[in-house]
């Protein structure tokens, strides 16, 4: 902030106090400035973790529906497989008891 040679004052104690707020407006200016660099920080870092949570409830939400989709896959995979044998078994069975019929013959 400069004054013009006409405006400066005339007693020792208003220059003092002239000079005085001449140095004190840089450190004000720059109080500010970090003021305002701590609130961009803070709202950065609200904004990545509000990212971060929102992310975390979308593979919560889509994710165990997911997850619940496999595991019952996996069930039902599980459960035609042991249809699948246990037909392989009957159907060994009712082969052996039809080739223990066709050998002892008709009755």
């Amino acid at each position: 902030m400069k004054s013009a040679p006409d405006s400066l004052p005339s007693d020792l104690a208003s220059a003092h106090a002239m000079i005085l707020a001449e140095r004190a407006a840089p450190m004000q200016a720059e109080a500010v400035a970090a003021r305002a660099q701590a609130v961009s920080s803070s709202t950065e870092a609200l904004i990545a973790y509000l990212k971060l949570e929102i992310e975390k409830l979308r593979r919560e939400l889509y994710g165990s529906r997911s997850e619940r989709k496999e595991r019952l896959l996996a069930q039902m995979e599980l459960q035609l497989e042991d249809l699948e044998a246990s037909a392989t078994e009957d159907e060994l069975a009712a082969e052996k008891a039809a080739a223990q019929e066709t050998a002892s013959g008709p009755a």
